[in-house]
Formats: C-alpha cells, structure tokens, sequence
C-alpha cells in the first residue's frame, strides 16, 4: 500500500515494523541458512553488541525476534570467520556491522580525538610509545586479546610496565582509529584483536574512502529505510552521526526525494519516510524484542509509536526498579502487549520470569495464551527445558495459567 503524506500513529506503526522486518516471511521451520541471516542484516546494517548475558547476549536477540529459532553459529560464522560479512565498530554504541559499510565510518576513524571517550583520547596523546608498542604486540602475535599482553608485561618491565587498564585503553584507541579490528570473541566475550588486512575481505579494505558528507548522507538514507518512519532524532540516532553532517544529509536527501516529509498525527514536528517504505495492512507479529533491538533504540520514538515508556533497568538500584532488571516488550501484532523481566538458569535449565506485566491496552487473555508459546518457543531455543512462573507483576497469575495449559 502506497505511503500517504499524513499518517495516523497506527499506520506509522506499521510502516516502522515492516521496515524492521516484522512483516517478513518466517523462514519454515529453524533457521538454518545464511539467506535468512543476510535478509535480516540487508534491513537492519548493524546489531548493538552488549557484555550482558542474563538472558541471551544482546546481538544474537534481533534475529531471533525476525526469524525465530535459528542457528547462533551463523552469527558468529558471519561476524568472525572468513568471508566475513561483519565487522566491529562503533555504529550505534558498540555494533556488528556489515563489511560493505566499513568505508562509511571511516570519518569516525579519522577523527577519533573528538568522538572517542576520555581515557583513549589521553592514552594516544600522552603515551603515544605505549600505544606503539601495543600496535606492534599486535601485529607480531595477533590475534590477541587485552589480558594476553597485560600477562606478558612482568616479562620486560623495564619496556613495559603498564596495567591492564592502560593496556586496554590503548587497544581501544586503535581499534576506534581503526588500526586493529575485532578478529573474534572468547568464550568469556573478550576481543582478539587483529590487523584489518588480517581479518576485512580485501575488496572491502580496497574500497576508496569517500568524503564525510558523502558517508553521512549514504548512512541517513540507510538509517530512514530501516526505521521505514522517522523524526530527525531518530534519524540520527540510528548511526550516532553529528549534527551539522546530518542536518546536510537531511536536506539533500529531502531534495532528491529519497526522504519524503509526512506528517503524523500526535507527533510535534517533522517527520519523514524513505520513499521506499511499505504501509501494510497488517503485522502479525507475535515475539519478545530485546532492549537492545534496533526497534526500540530511540525510547522517545518508541513511546510515540507504541505508547509506551520502556527503559532499560539493569542500571538501576533494585528497590527502584519499576518493571524488573532485564524486560524485554512482547509484541503482538502490531503492538507492545506485555513486559517480562526474563533470566536463563543455564545450569538447572530453566527459563525464569522474576516479572511480568501487562500493557494498559492489550487483552489479557489473547495475550496470556500468544505468550506462553512464545515463552516454549524461546526456551526451546536457548536449549532451556523448563519455564518456571512467573514471580510477581499484574501479569504473573494469568500467564502462569497460561503456560500450564501450553505444557498440558
């Protein structure tokens, strides 16, 4: 269905979740092929990478949510085996990003000084020796990891000297400046560092580097097809560009009419769609989306198009926490209809619910009975062979019905 110039929030909805992907065909069965991983990738570009792992690491849950139960080893084959299909970077926070886009972020690269944190910007101005040495430990045995080379300081100490910290800060500086790259993870989600031209495919290395304001409007267009409907926070959150590049890219962008403004009712200001986008009808979604889902990245969008406040808690002190420390929204068709704080018992098996909450607006019935699947449907996944109920929330004595008439 063609894109009108003014939308209701629903059909925003709509627009955004197809553009995600939600609207693809689930692959039969497990998803066990490339095809599926790459056709997930080709609509997202990047998946947010994170160290918590209370439920499921945060980059394997976007695919999950598109495609359902899959095969993670295809994560890991495309991200760190050769011909790689992603890299490491910093896109949106730190991300999995595809090898073709490598060249776009090279102006981050480049300008390191005024886009990396504190500690590496100091490390590479005060100790540019230490940051040599570090690119030599590098080259001469990489693969390697931060620890590896703290180890083998007491060796030389009077060449080295440093602590772990210092040894990783500079690491960081040259993974950001892009003189090493992500060779692969350890089990305990360490990096191995290595040289790009041991790790990136050559063509992607061989690709010129194209001006800043090229890059940014290349990443906009990129950013507007995957949200489908957009502000301009938004727009620019998705890559984390700066300002005064993006606002260009913008303007270009509407000029050419690759992004078309619209207007939707509700919303303050401006809003634009990729001229690609699809309205459909419907969305028959029915998943739990990680908080770290490009989906829900921009809270403030979020809560525009789903009503609802949702924030990541894990940061926050227990006794204060509203909902629960690691909830994932459960959509269902086209909207959020519940919240679940989730955990995995790896050791015991079972797949624990600390919360469960239900939205304002979903029917608690429909809701319960779509969930408890999804719960078996997840477990399963995570090779967990039991749910156990649900501890407190609003939702907790309705779903524990729930699953006990799934496992009946």
């Amino acid at each position: 269905m063609a894109v009108p110039e003014s939308l209701s929030v629903a059909q925003a909805r709509r627009i955004a979740l197809a553009a995600q992907g939600f609207t693809d065909p689930a692959p039969g069965g497990a998803a066990t092929d490339l095809r599926h991983l790459r056709r997930v990738l080709r609509r997202l570009h990047l998946i947010q990478m994170d160290s918590v792992n209370v439920l499921q690491r945060a980059h394997f849950m976007p695919l999950y949510s598109r495609l359902g139960p899959y095969d993670p080893g295809l994560l890991e084959r495309a991200a760190y085996r050769k011909p790689r299909e992603l890299f490491e970077f910093w896109g949106h926070e730190a991300s999995l990003i595809t090898v073709d886009l490598q060249p776009l972020f090279r102006w981050r690269m480049e300008r390191a000084k005024d886009y990396a944190w504190g500690g590496m910007v100091r490390i590479a101005t005060q100790q540019p020796e230490l940051v040599a040495r570090v690119l030599a430990e590098v080259r001469d045995r990489g693969p390697i990891t931060a620890a590896e080379i703290e180890h083998d300081a007491p060796r030389s100490k009077d060449n080295w000297g440093w602590n772990w910290s210092s040894v990783k800060q500079a690491l960081e500086w040259l993974f950001y400046t892009g003189q090493i790259t992500a060779a692969e993870r350890t089990t305990s989600f360490a990096r191995r560092y290595d040289l790009p031209e041991r790790v990136l495919p050559r063509e992607v290395l061989n690709t010129p580097t194209p001006a800043p304001q090229d890059a940014f409007r290349a990443l906009v267009e990129m950013s507007a097809r995957s949200l489908g409907v957009a502000a301009e926070p938004e727009l620019r959150d998705y890559f984390r560009l700066p300002v005064a590049g993006f606002r260009q890219a913008v303007a270009e962008l509407i000029e050419d009419k690759v992004l078309l403004p619209v207007t939707v009712r509700g919303w303050k200001g401006p809003a634009y769609v990729h001229h690609e986008a699809k309205l459909p009808r419907w969305v028959r979604a029915a998943t739990l989306v990680s908080p770290f889902d490009p989906l829900i990245w921009e809270r403030a969008r979020t809560e525009r198009l789903f009503d609802m406040n949702y924030r990541i808690e894990i940061y926050v002190p227990a006794a204060q926490r509203l909902y629960g420390y690691y909830v994932l929204p459960f959509l269902l068709g086209d909207r959020f209809a519940a919240r679940l704080d989730l955990k995995a018992d790896r050791k015991a098996g079972v797949l624990q619910i600390p919360a469960a909450w239900l939205e304002p607006t979903a029917d608690q019935e429909e809701t319960a009975g779509a969930l408890a699947v999804e719960l078996r449907r997840l477990a399963g996944w995570l090779g967990l062979t039991d749910i156990a109920p649900p501890q407190r929330g609003d939702f907790a004595g309705p779903l524990t019905e729930a699953l006990k008439l799934a496992a009946a």
